[in-house]
């Protein structure tokens, strides 16, 4: 049965809940989809399951009045599969919304209507299962039929029925054995029994093998494909290779070519290392503000109208100015579908996963369906605005990152603010963690490196080149050792040095690299660092959902704690190589709810910025 029903607003004004329904529910499962699955643009799935305290598993489905505001959600049991909810959410959505009033925010006179409705859906569900359970054994003669029927296609007119199906059977299990032998061994002698036996079978077999491939053929396939190979390598031997074409400098705007970049280390007439002086290497772009123009884009809007326009009979245009003057009652799925559809090519070309497209077009569906459009209002335009309004809502943070301040409050408590940066391999989780450390020292805070990569060849080497160009003390205990102990004791060791930050770099594994996570989890679990970093490269599209799912389902299942370490930000790196495809932010903070913290752009010290959220949305609109 159910455990809730409850209508409320768009607000969070909580109208009519059912007083039936006494039991309270354990935990808080309504304010857990609203803040994980309604706010976050996931409305457009079926239901949404929860795993409450004291082994409490429900299982919420719901559904909207857009054009009145309205949300009905209900809630049960996730063992028991009622039938009758859809249903029954269907009609308590019609009945509430023709006695729905703005001004009355009590509706106790409705206890007596949902009573009828919920007996006519039980009853409904009843009638379904008694027709399903009917119509079982009529499906299953039907399949029965339908094969008999099949076996008789494959014999032979002279034969009698019955022989004909099992002399067709064990043809076609002696040819099939055959074949497969065939291509497994590839050997050419089972081929050619396998045709022999084709032969022998006679016309019989032929017929109930036609449609999958003729052997005669494939041999003179097989054969013509050699002749052919054998006169191209003859050819190709007398051809001259051609000159390797060398890959010329670009020169951008007719500038002169800049000096030659070289960051080795000085050395000495006698072979000794020269004391790098920390130089001064300008503004962080993390304390820089980003100037946008913000152009009016009437031209792609009319280009996104005349892409989304369905191929259907074409209205006199006195029907489609009274309709744009008049407005349309009510949006359908038919009706949002071409331009959701526009919208969807459009992000993928943005390098946003597929599977992040689909679901934000469905929950744009879900919020703009029944809604009523305004007078000289397109539907595209219309549908762009709430794509855009939820993309929004999607980057924003919703908690600070305002890591300075929590530095400072980590200080006043006389401990360091510890910082943890994963992520797989490549992607520049050391030359970041360098960035982060210089934007730290340009706001007067002391910087502890910490390297526990000791896996990667020349990782701790990196990360001190990186400490003596920027003169800040770095904790390293070379390779081959565990390294949640090294962080352990780098923590240890900047308490006792009065250090602000450390800045944790560990190696670079992949999600489904089993001992390496596993060492990832052993780390969070027994420092607690206050931020874990995922640090990924602006480059990849569908592998962002893997990358960062799998990241945050490996340190849930490892950990030793029942409130399991995940994900807090994101880093993303690599920013500069990819124009106009951005569709990565999108597509991690979709997957992990976690905020884009960090944006690198570049190869210097300075080049880490913000995520402007207005550009990017900007951008994968345009």
């Amino acid at each position: 049965m159910l455990e809730q029903l409850l209508i409320f607003t768009r607000g969070g004004l909580i109208l009519w809940t059912c007083k039936e329904f006494g039991n309270a529910l354990k935990g808080s499962p309504i304010d857990t989809l609203i803040q994980s699955c309604l706010l976050e643009e996931r409305s457009g799935a079926a239901l949404y399951n929860y795993d409450g305290p004291q082994g409490a598993a429900y299982t919420l489905k719901w559904t909207f009045h857009n054009d009145l505001g309205l949300v009905f959600v209900a809630v049960y049991q996730r063992i028991l599969h009622l039938l009758y909810v859809d249903e029954l959410l269907a009609m308590v959505k019609h009945e509430f919304s023709e006695i729905y009033d703005p001004k009355r925010t009590a509706y106790s006179d409705f206890d007596e209507t949902f009573r009828q409705l919920r007996k006519e859906a039980e009853a409904w569900a009843e009638e379904l299962k008694k027709s399903k359970q009917m119509n079982k054994p009529l499906s299953n003669s039907k399949k029965q039929g339908q094969v008999q029927k099949s076996g008789f296609k494959g014999g032979s007119k002279k034969k009698s029925e019955g022989a004909l199906a099992n002399d067709g059977g064990d043809g076609d299990r002696r040819k099939g054995s055959k074949l497969v032998n065939g291509h497994s061994n590839g050997h050419h002698v089972d081929i050619v029994e396998s045709k022999v036996n084709g032969a022998d079978n006679g016309i019989e077999n032929m017929s109930s093998d036609t449609g999958v491939f003729d052997v005669n053929k494939l041999l003179k396939l097989r054969a013509k494909g050699g002749k052919k190979t054998d006169t191209v390598v003859s050819k190709g031997s007398k051809i001259k290779p051609k000159k390797k074409i060398t890959k010329k400098n670009r020169v951008w705007n007719d500038s002169p070519p800049p000096e030659k970049l070289d960051f080795t280390d000085s050395v000495g007439e006698n072979g000794n290392h020269i004391d790098v002086v920390a130089a001064d290497h300008g503004e962080s772009m993390m304390d820089k503000e980003e100037i946008f123009s913000s152009e009016s884009e009437d031209e792609e809007d009319e280009e996104v109208e005349k892409d989304s326009r369905p191929e259907t009979k074409k209205k006199g245009w006195f029907s489609s100015m009274f309709q744009s003057i008049a407005g349309k009652a009510n949006l359908e799925k038919s009706d949002l579908e071409p331009a959701l559809k526009a919208l969807k090519d459009r992000l993928m070309t943005k390098n946003v996963a597929e599977e992040i497209t689909e679901k934000l077009c469905e929950s744009v569906a879900a919020s703009l369906e029944g809604k009523k459009l305004a007078s000289f209002t397109r539907v595209s335009s219309t549908v762009q605005a709430a794509m855009e309004e939820a993309l929004v809502r999607i980057l924003t943070p919703r908690r600070s990152i305002d890591i300075l301040r929590d530095v400072h409050a980590s200080k006043e408590q006389g401990k360091p603010y510890v910082v943890v940066f994963v992520g797989v391999n490549g992607v520049g989780k050391s030359t970041n963690l360098a960035k982060v450390a210089y934007w730290l020292l340009q706001h007067n805070v002391s910087v502890m490196m910490a390297a526990c990569d000791t896996f990667r060849s020349g990782a701790v080497e990196q990360l001190r080149t990186h400490a003596r160009r920027l003169q800040i003390p770095i904790f390293e205990k070379g390779y081959e050792k565990d390294p949640a102990v090294v962080a352990k004791e780098a923590i240890q060791e900047a308490t006792r040095n009065g250090s602000d930050v450390v800045l944790v770099d560990t190696a670079g594994r992949m999600q489904d690299n089993e001992p390496l996570m596993r060492a990832l989890s052993k780390l969070i679990n027994l420092n607690n660092p206050d931020l874990v970093l995922f640090v990924g490269e602006a480059l990849v599209g569908n592998d962002a959902v893997d990358q960062l799912s799998k990241f945050n389902q490996k340190l849930a299942d490892l950990s030793a704690t029942p409130s399991s370490r995940l994900i807090d930000g994101i880093l993303l790196t690599k920013f500069d190589t990819i124009d106009d495809k951005v569709g990565a932010a999108l597509s991690m903070v979709y997957i992990s709810g976690a905020p884009v913290m960090f944006v690198g752009c570049g190869q210097s010290y300075t080049d880490l910025k913000k995520l402007n959220v207005k550009s990017i949305v900007r951008t994968l609109l345009k």
